[in-house]
Order: structure tokens, then sequence, then C-alpha cells
């Protein structure tokens, strides 16, 4: 998900310099966990069928929820937002009763043998919630392109798929593959994640285009753009063979396209490179524009940045590297590896999604100009957005993010990549990720173990510092008659990580500071001053 305004919402609703502890509702506690009415029951395929009406603003349709039964049935939790309708569910041909609990549903459901396969048909309609300020307060957007022709798109992330239609809502629930139908006025083009499977003229002003992904997908994944859109194909020679790139422009911005959209090729070789293969081959790649800013969504990336390089113009590093590549294609794309294979259990760990994507921009900058040194320029000029009010944990269970899992996280990673200190068993390490949790929904800490267990580097108090505190870490030291004397401060207790720093002109060198002064003879030739390498995300201090 992009960030640009996220950072002044954030802002405004810390107000003070300690930003309240928000409180907590059953609502919230239903959405964000994995409570009784979700927990009997795994989602394997929903079959969603969706005809959409831009003329006024409503949707209805089907969906067929296909699940295991995994310990003894209770009632079955859907979710699905007002203004939407859940009208009924059906089970074997059957209505079941059906009560509501805000923005949940629980359906009364029959025994069922653990260990069957079971599957529940959801009707519903009605007018989807209006994207406010899209992706970031999301929704259906019903606009037009510059000819005056309907344009519709989808963004929901952290608002979630139930604003529009009725699922198990919940970051850690993914099918094993999804079908998704949409039925649109003529001559409207409907575009969703996957692989164009059929469409379908239906003889009454139509037409439905059939989707399918086969490959596991986040529901805050599943997409519907439809407008007058144009289409071309490429095929790209990746690491695991041919990848299927598919491009949709809207009509009028076609030639922009062709231009811009080179973009995805570069990114594509560089992720490949750094984290392993796209994730999705089997569903392709496409770039879709939209709308709004752009979004992740699996296999069918949005975009609207205007076809330019930066973040709606802007280079949020004020590095200049920034510029030099369009953010939208490269940040949203990096979320197929972060946050569409690998996913967060809880978005409390949502780290895991934004973080990752930060440091591919840093990556990509690398790629691109051949130099490491203005991929630091890069992740070092983020720091700028980073306003250490909240942790970048957030509250478990709750269906709530914490704060600063962009730029933050990015430098923490480019952190631990200096502590690493090699960039092949770095670049091994994210690569490894992406292939032992291939396809996974993980808890933030199994990330943290893998990468502590892989680099050999004892990084528990790492993680807890940067990730578990709003602290940056403060080395303190102090110069005089040879003798270099340091610590760390500000520090959660028992922090031990390594810095690199330099004297004066003299070769830089590594300490190991702690809570405790230490001390090192470093001669008479050492000069007055000390300098921390910027690569390492603290702060230092001299003290008399």
């Amino acid at each position: 998900m992009t960030r640009g305004l996220l950072l002044l919402v954030l802002l405004a609703l810390s107000g003070s310099a300690v930003a309240q502890r928000p409180e907590f509702t059953r609502q919230d506690t239903l959405r964000g966990s994995n409570g009784p009415g979700r927990a009997w029951w795994d989602v394997t395929f929903y079959d969603l069928a969706v005809r959409v009406s831009p003329a006024d603003s409503a949707l209805e349709g089907t969906v067929g929820i296909s699940y295991r039964v995994v310990a003894p049935s209770g009632e079955m939790q859907l979710d699905l937002q007002p203004p939407m309708r859940l009208d009924r569910v059906t089970h074997a041909g059957r209505n079941l009763p059906v009560r509501q609990d805000g923005n949940a549903w629980f359906v009364e459901m029959p025994p069922q043998t653990v260990g069957s396969l079971q599957t529940v048909v959801a009707h519903f309609g009605g007018k989807p919630r209006v994207a406010v300020n899209p992706p970031w307060d999301g929704g259906w957007q019903w606009e037009e392109d510059s000819a005056g022709r309907p344009w519709v798109a989808t963004s929901n992330q952290g608002l979630g798929a139930s604003i529009w239609w009725p699922n198990k809502d919940l970051q850690s629930e993914e099918p094993d593959s999804q079908r998704t139908a949409i039925t649109v006025p003529d001559p409207m083009v409907a575009v969703s994640n996957g692989r164009l499977r059929s469409r379908t003229a239906n003889g009454n002003g139509t037409t439905t285009f059939e989707w399918v992904v086969t490959s596991p997908i986040n529901n805050y994944s599943v997409e519907v753009n439809a407008g007058s859109y144009a289409h071309w194909t490429e095929t790209y020679a990746g690491e695991n063979g041919p990848l299927t790139m598919n491009f949709w422009p809207l009509e009028e911005n076609l030639e922009k396209a062709r231009a811009q959209w080179t973009q995805a090729r570069m990114t594509m070789e560089c992720f490949e490179r750094w984290f392993g293969p796209y994730p999705f081959y089997e569903d392709g790649y496409q770039l879709i524009e939209v709308p709004y800013l752009g979004m992740e969504h699996q296999s069918g990336v949005t975009y609207g940045n205007g076809y330019a390089n930066g973040y709606r113009g802007r280079d949020l590093s004020g590095s200049g590297h920034g510029l030099k590549w369009d953010f939208i294609v490269v940040h949203e794309s990096a979320h197929e590896w972060w946050g569409n294979n690998i996913t967060a259990s809880d978005i409390a760990d949502n780290w895991v999604h934004e973080s990752f994507a930060n440091y591919s921009e840093n990556l990509l900058t690398e790629c691109l100009t051949g130099s490491k040194e203005f991929g630091e320029d890069y992740v070092v000029g983020t720091r700028r957005n980073i306003r250490n009010r909240r942790p970048v944990i957030g509250p478990y269970g709750v269906n709530t993010s914490g704060a600063d899992i962009y730029d933050k996280g990015g430098n923490m990673l480019h952190t631990i990549r200096r502590l690493v200190g090699n960039d092949e068993a770095w670049r091994r390490i994210l690569r490894g990720l992406n292939a032992e949790f291939r396809h996974r929904i993980v808890p933030g800490a199994d990330v943290e173990s893998y990468i502590a267990r892989e680099s050999g580097l004892d990084l528990n108090l790492v993680f807890d510092q940067y990730l578990r505190t709003t602290r940056v870490p403060v080395l303190e030291w102090r110069l005089g008659d040879g003798v270099l004397s340091y610590r760390w401060q500000n520090v959660v207790h028992g922090f031990t990580m390594p810095v690199d720093v330099s004297l004066g002109s003299a070769p830089p060198m590594r300490l190991h500071p702690t809570e405790r002064w230490q001390t090192t003879a470093v001669g008479g030739s050492a000069g007055t001053s000390l300098t921390v390498d910027r690569g390492f995300y603290v702060e230092s201090r001299r003290v008399n």
C-alpha cells in the first residue's frame, strides 16, 4: 500500500507528542481475531460472481464459500459491512438462519463432520461504501474517464473485502484459489486478479468477464476494475521460465503506458535477483490503470501515478534518486513478494509487507544506477519521514497496524544488511525468506527468527528496539588522551548492536557498545571527531 498521505493522517491522529492508545470495541475484536465463529472452518475456495451497475452505483452478487471443517461446527461468522446487505445464506439448497452483529453476520450451521469439505452460498447486494481517499480510506470509485465513459475501481486494504462482498475477512485466512466473475454493461472491460478465462456476451447489453487465480490470495487483494481499457501482453524470460505480463491502461493513455510501463520489466529483473522468482507465474503479472494512486492487488497491481517518475512527481527521500523510477510500479510490484507471497497473519505485523516494500525502493535504485551509494542515499533520505510516535508493531487481534511501518522498517532492514556485512549472504536471506514462506501466512516473529538464524547474528534486541519501541539508539561518546569511550543510550535493556564509526580521517572501525561505558585506545592521531556510518539507523552524541 502507498504511504504519502498516510503519514499526515497518523500525525493528525497523534496530536500530542505522545499518541493516545486507541480504544478498541467488540467490532474490532470480531474483525481482527480468529474467534469462535471463524476458528472451526478454513476457506479453500471463493466462487464470486458480481453484477456491477455504474448507473446507480450498485452491486448484486453471490459467493460460493467452500471450506474444510477443522473443528466441531458452531455458528459461522461472515463479514459484510453496511450499507451492503446479506440477503440469504444457503447450504445444500436450504436457507440458513442468520443474525447480524454490526459488520459480522452469524449463520446457524447444521452439524458437520470434522474433516469434511462443505460449501455455503451467500447472496448479497446494495450500494457499497464509496471511497473517500483511496486507497487509504478506500471503497468503490464510480468515476468517468476524460471522454465521460464509466470507470470503476475498488481498493480496500485495511477496511477489508467485506466492504463489498461477504467473506471470512481475516488476514490470516486465504483460499487456495478463487474465481471472480464480473458482469458489466457493454462496452466496459472488467479486469481482476489472475488470468482471464472467459468473456461471455450475455445478449442483454452486458458482458461477463471470468477471472481465475490458482494461487492462495488474501481477500483484500481481490479487485474489480472496469472501464474503457486497452490491452497488450508481453512475455518476460524470468527465473522460472516465461512469465506473462499483461498491461491494461485506459484507451486514452495507451501510448503513455507503453512508454512508462517499460519499467515493469526492469523492476521484475531487479526483484527476481534480490528476492527470488516472481511468486505467481501461474497467474501472471498485470498492471492496471485506476483512478487512485495504486495498490498491490495480487497478480493485478493497480496504477494511478500519472505516468511520471517519483511519487506523484515527488522524491520521498529528497535524495534525487526517487525521481529516476516510477514509485507505484516499483513499490506495489514489490508487494508481490512482500505481502502477497509472504502475508502477515495479523495486520499488527504489516511491517512485513511495508518495510520490505520500502526497502525494495533502495534496492531498485541500486539496480538501476549500479551504485550501492545511491541506493543508500535513498534509504537514508527516507528517515526524514519517520515520526516515532508509536511502535512499528501494532496491537494484535483488533485489525490495526502499527506506525512507521514503511521508512523506519526499511531503515532497520538496511541496518541489518550492514550488520551482516556480506551482500551475497544478505541476498540469500531475502531470497530464502520468499522460498521458506512461499504462499504462506506467518506471524512477523517467524520472519524475525529466520533472518536471525540465517545471518548467524543475535538480532532479538535489534528487532525489539526498532519494531517494539519508539526509541532511536544513541551512541554516546567522548575522546581524550588517545582513548575513545562509548556506550548505548536510549535502548532496550541489554542492547549490544555493533556499529561502524570513523574517527577523523582514520579508516572505519566496528565498535561493540553496551549500556556501560567501554574504552578503546585510538592513539593521538585519531582526530577529535567521531562519525557514525550513515548506514546504521542510530544517532550519536558527544558528552563530556
